[in-house]
């Protein structure tokens, strides 16, 4: 793996370190959000010897935000493992999705209806969120909206950000995440069928350690039940054009 950016604060070597945790993923696997899935999400994130260790093998069946969750983590242990994140005994206790409630800790941020993986990187400086396709770069992390709703009754998918294609003259987003049906995997859609993008790209991530997001965020709580605006998620995602 590409590593320097720690010597040259390169984006897109960070992001080459996204992709390459993505390939150690496992493929397909199935689809579910049952509780069966959570409780193997959790037996996918350990710690042991002060390292954060991930198994993604246990996460089968898989859901889309569990998928890029287990990728990022992947990444903070590849980085921790280089000696280039430590990451205090706090930090891993708070990494491990354990059925937090939305709004609640680093998981149930990520895991949040809304912008909750914008909210995280903007609450921690992980790095800029901003919603031009044209910035894009693969290895982003990027949340999907499929209607024009942000809470309560949006249609949504967690994914990685791969790149743009035409298929058949029919301009298409391409991306990995856990899929309907299929489970881990890459899929491309008309770009017709995109009401929303919402891009995060990690650049620090040694700013895990912050630990203040062990509290509840009222804003991505209240999305289980109400919807939100495009200028309110723009204003609490600090969020670029």
């Amino acid at each position: 793996m590409n590593l320097a950016w720690a010597e040259e604060s390169s984006i897109s070597s960070l992001n080459r370190l996204v992709l390459d945790s993505m390939d150690e993923m496992p493929k397909q696997g199935g689809y579910s959000t049952s509780v069966t899935a959570n409780q193997e999400l959790l037996h996918a994130v350990t710690t042991s010897a002060g390292l954060l260790r991930v198994d993604a093998s246990h996460a089968i069946p898989s859901y889309c935000s569990e998928a890029t969750y287990l990728v990022f983590l992947k990444v903070l242990a590849h980085l921790q493992q280089q000696g280039l994140c430590p990451l205090s005994q706090e930090t891993l206790g708070a990494l491990r999705p354990c059925g937090q409630a939305d709004g609640v800790g680093i998981w149930g941020r990520w895991n949040a209806n809304g912008p909750g993986t914008a909210r995280l990187f903007y609450e921690l400086n992980l790095g800029p969120n901003f919603s031009d396709l044209r910035r894009a770069e693969p290895g982003d992390f990027l949340k999907i909206f499929w209607n024009d709703q942000i809470g309560a009754s949006e249609h949504g998918h967690s994914v990685i950000f791969l790149g743009t294609e035409s298929r058949n003259n029919i301009p298409c987003l391409r991306f990995w995440s856990s899929n309907l049906h299929e489970g881990y995997g890459e899929k491309s859609v008309p770009l017709s069928r995109i009401h929303r993008l919402l891009f995060s790209r990690l650049e620090y991530p040694q700013n895990i350690n912050r630990s203040f997001v062990k509290n509840r965020d009222s804003y991505l709580s209240s999305l289980e039940r109400r919807s939100s605006s495009v200028i309110e998620m723009e204003s609490l995602c600090g969020l670029t054009r």
